[in-house]
């Protein structure tokens, strides 16, 4: 008799887990649809805190909020210090206009990490010498000078390190040599006007090529041609090396190329205007400490097992960070926030991660996998969520896994029909395991053999969304994220990362990477 009665209570007990995680999964959806507060935190990181760089008050502000967040729900917080910056930056407002007879508004945007005006400051405008005989002829002029200067910005200062110093030495002792076989050239033409002239050497390009000696003779500051929308990243090659006695003095600013095209022929032509600017670039006194912040619910079964799902909480501050990354980090505080309200509590750990510094190589995340080591072959999956605010629509798994995510997908079509789920089994071989950082925050967790599963999210209803547009740059702002998409992804996503919490066992690694020789 007893031979039948434990098999018995073994199926009912097995029957009453499985009904209650689709009592929660079913509670998920329902809140999902009626209470979804997607959009109301990310109304908060993008529009109260806005640009949130690593080593802003921004950034500090807005990982507190986040962690109070975590903490109002339940959940358990751990501020991962992941590092320092030497000093800190915060921006202020910036304007800047033409004055002339046709005088305009200025459209521009400056990197972090670079300076601002001191106050309202107006100069005139001179372009850039390119040769050590101009610069002589013109050093007189430049104090109190807005200089134009070559190339195309791309988003990064002009480097001022020693490096770049000695770089563009180089570059000014080849073209003085070459000024000199052209001066030769000219006065052989002159002598030889029977005959064709000889043509002369070209010059070697190179953006502010007398910028330390520009800096010394008192220009105002730098202005590059950029395309719309305006990119501005960081000085990445100086950060390290900056303190509060050496910080940037020369504004770097990227002009509007069809405004910057005016102004160029303007000044080629001699015409006499002024530029005025007002930059509001501030520092903050370092070493200033960032923080991940990861919000924990404990699994009552399992609790030294992990599921994990993420984005990142620094953004540049020439926008708000509302798509990159707010997109990521707010379905991700919404479905930890739904799993708690709808009642979860998961057998293994469920840990949702703001990661700090990807913007600046990953580094909350790098520094995560690399102190915790011992916990990474008991992931399961780690979501990771930084390419825009489309829909979570499908996934595919190998073949190991399937069985695992068709049990768990099954409630997902119950959402919203116009977004239905679909899951596929990976036919194709496996990859290698990636041996070096990719662009997001799931790369050192690839590298290490963690499971990374991403979801596919294509623009299916047709929002036109051009992540291009908006990846850093000026336009990376809260109305450009799409309410319906990011409400759907926080349910799909919650429903997901609870089901593989709940399951007796870690999903298999059979056949994710290609095994090593």
């Amino acid at each position: 008799m007893k031979r039948v009665i434990l098999p018995l209570m073994l199926v009912l007990l097995a029957t009453g887990i499985e009904a209650q995680q689709s009592k929660v999964a079913d509670r998920i959806i329902e809140l999902g649809q009626t209470d979804n507060r997607t959009m109301h935190h990310l109304d908060v990181v993008s529009n109260r805190f806005g640009g949130r760089l690593v080593g802003s008050n921004a950034y500090d502000n807005a990982a507190e909020w986040c962690a109070s967040q975590f903490r109002s729900w339940g959940m358990e917080v751990i501020m991962d210090e992941a590092g320092t910056v030497p000093v800190g930056f915060n921006r202020g407002p910036w304007f800047g206009r033409m004055l002339s007879d046709n005088g305009m508004i200025l459209h521009f945007a400056t990197p972090s990490y670079t300076a601002g005006t001191k106050g309202v400051q107006r100069g005139h405008v001179l372009l850039e010498p390119k040769s050590k005989e101009e610069f002589d002829r013109m050093k007189g002029a430049l104090k109190g000078a807005w200089v134009l200067i070559g190339g195309k910005n791309e988003g990064w200062p002009v480097d001022w390190s020693p490096k770049a110093d000695s770089a563009r030495a180089a570059v000014i002792a080849y073209n003085d040599s070459v000024a000199r076989i052209n001066r030769e050239i000219m006065r052989e033409n002159m002598m030889n006007r029977a005959n064709p002239p000889k043509e002369f050497h070209k010059l070697k390009e190179e953006p502010a090529l007398f910028y330390r000696e520009m800096r010394e003779a008192g220009i105002l500051g730098v202005i590059q041609s950029s395309e719309v929308p305006i990119r501005a990243l960081y000085d990445r090659k100086n950060l390290d090396r900056m303190t509060f006695d050496n910080l940037p003095t020369v504004c770097d600013i990227k002009l509007d190329e069809d405004q910057y095209e005016i102004i160029a022929e303007m000044a080629r032509e001699r015409q006499y205007f002024l530029l005025e600017f007002d930059i509001r670039n501030h520092f903050r006194p370092g070493p200033v400490k960032y923080y991940s912040v990861i919000g924990v619910i404990k699994g009552k079964k399992y609790p030294n097992e992990y599921v994990m799902m993420g984005g990142h909480l620094d953004a540049f501050d020439v926008a708000t960070g509302g798509v990159d990354d707010g997109s990521g980090l707010s379905p991700t505080m919404e479905a930890a926030r739904l799993i708690m309200a709808a009642g979860g509590k998961p057998d293994r750990t469920i840990l949702a991660c703001l990661w700090a510094g990807e913007e600046f190589g990953l580094l909350g995340s790098k520094h995560w996998v690399e102190t915790n080591k011992e916990k990474l072959p008991k992931i399961s999956n780690y979501f990771n969520r930084d390419g825009g605010p489309t829909p979570t629509m499908g996934i595919t798994v190998p073949e190991a896994m399937y069985e695992d995510f068709e049990k768990i997908c099954k409630p997902l079509n119950s959402i919203n029909p116009e977004l239905p789920f679909t899951l596929k089994k990976r036919t194709e071989a496996p990859r290698p395991r990636p041996a070096t950082a990719g662009g997001s925050d799931h790369a050192y967790f690839a590298i290490n053999g963690v499971p990374t599963l991403r979801f596919d999210e294509p623009d299916v209803k047709g929002y036109n969304f051009n992540y291009g547009e908006i990846w850093h740059t000026e336009r990376d702002t809260y109305d450009k994220s799409i309410a319906e998409y990011q409400e759907h992804t926080s349910v799909v996503t919650a429903v997901i990362v609870y089901g593989l919490a709940n399951l007796d066992h870690l999903l298999s690694r059979e056949g994710l990477y290609a095994e090593e020789k």
